[in-house]
């Protein structure tokens, strides 16, 4: 007669992870997260850099647009938000917030333009200078 070996009760096996376990894969887990939002954040600075780039030559060219209508470039970017009686807005209220809630600089004369064109530019937190002329 052939012995066998008792099979294992259903109390025996193993069901579910241990403590230690857990806590391995949740450190996993955040160090991954946090080497992972250095990346990210990285980028999200360079998309707001190109976002004030894209907005800053908006403006220009919405200030061309208002001195093709009326004559003039406006005295300031709230006349473009704001035209005169009878015409529509140029551009949107919050087209005039950079991507750092700052409002945008605009100087009619072009300093930086060799008077061709309004300079419109705004300055990041870490101090770089962005407008329509670069």
């Amino acid at each position: 007669m052939i012995v066998r070996p008792p099979q294992p009760t259903r109390a025996a096996t193993r069901s579910a992870f241990t403590l230690l376990e857990v806590l391995i894969v949740v450190a996993i887990l955040v160090v991954l997260a946090g080497v992972s939002s250095v990346y990210v954040f990285r980028y999200l600075e360079d998309a707001r850099i190109g976002r004030a780039k894209a907005d800053c030559a908006t403006l220009a060219k919405a200030a061309q647009a208002y001195e093709i209508q009326f004559g003039q470039l406006p005295e300031s970017l709230q006349q473009l938000v704001q035209p005169p009686v009878g015409s529509k807005p140029f551009v949107d209220p919050d087209a005039l917030m950079d991507p750092w809630n700052k409002p945008y600089q605009y100087d009619p004369q072009g300093a930086h333009s060799n008077g061709l064109k309004p300079d419109v530019y705004t300055v990041t937190p870490d101090g770089i200078q962005i407008g329509n002329w670069k």
